[in-house]
């Protein structure tokens, strides 16, 4: 026989214990997310983003937009200035700290801002199908033409900035005119494999009407796809941020970001 490993043995003897006493399907879940060190270690670090982000207007050191023309352009020093001052003398770790804010709340509602048009639209292409859906694919081609980051640039230079909120708001436009069109690519796909499902055909049969078949049988089955491809995109939302507030199209000064 096959001798078998401490750690096969033990996650067998975890199985039979789970099967003898019965566990819901959260507290499996949770189990299996605790093992993985890679995901403990990635929640982890949202905790602490989430953390500063919360707790950016009363725990940094200083203000964002406290000067000290005294102390310009030092180094990191304890404890006054742990990552040093920039050249108007602020202090760039609680700027840092305060800049999570701005970057997430960005890539949060950037990235929802492309799950709901991306949603809407691939859900019509893919339910209706035919010339509607071959018509609508091609315009997504033609979008995906242009230059992503050229294209936010275009659109961050016509849209006037005056403040924060302003500026906040010019960035979710840009990244909703071009953030959508890979989740609309993804959602058609999934109404595509989904609306010839037995479940789909039973609810057509009892008289169910597009809409109910849409919001209650395919939309909930394509979902899980659409929100793994909404986390990921958060990092590249928070990148293009970046880009854009170091070329000076982000969010205007004083605020601060990770730009």
């Amino acid at each position: 026989m096959m001798s078998i490993s401490v750690s096969e043995r033990r996650r067998q003897e975890e199985e039979a214990q789970i099967a003898e006493r019965g566990v819901s399907l959260w507290q499996d879940a949770w189990r299996r997310l605790l093992r993985n060190r890679m995901a403990v270690a990635g929640l982890i670090f949202v905790g602490i983003l989430v953390f500063c982000f919360i707790t950016a207007d009363f725990l940094p050191p200083y203000s964002y937009r406290q000067a000290d023309y005294e102390n310009t352009r030092i180094g990191p020093c304890w404890p006054d200035h742990i990552f040093g001052t920039d050249k108007l003398g602020r202090d760039v770790f609680s700027r840092v700290w305060w800049g999570v804010r701005i970057s997430l709340t960005i890539a949060v509602v950037g990235s929802l801002t492309s799950l709901i048009i991306g949603v809407t639209y691939g859900a019509i292409s893919g339910y209706l199908g035919g010339r509607l859906d071959n018509l609508m694919m091609r315009f997504v081609d033609v979008m995906y033409g242009f230059p992503t980051l050229l294209f936010i640039i275009l659109i961050m230079v016509v849209l006037p900035s005056e403040n924060a909120i302003q500026g906040m708001l010019n960035i979710f436009i840009a990244i909703g005119i071009v953030g959508w069109m890979g989740m609309a690519r993804l959602i058609r796909g999934q109404f595509l494999a989904l609306r010839e499902k037995e479940f789909v055909l039973a609810a057509r049969m009892v008289g169910a009407g597009s809409g109910r078949i849409i919001s209650r049988h395919l939309l909930p089955n394509s979902l899980g796809p659409a929100i793994v491809s909404l986390t990921l995109g958060i990092p590249g939302l928070i990148l293009t941020e970046a880009v854009l507030s170091f070329i000076g199209l982000g969010v205007p000064p004083p605020y601060p970001s990770w730009g």
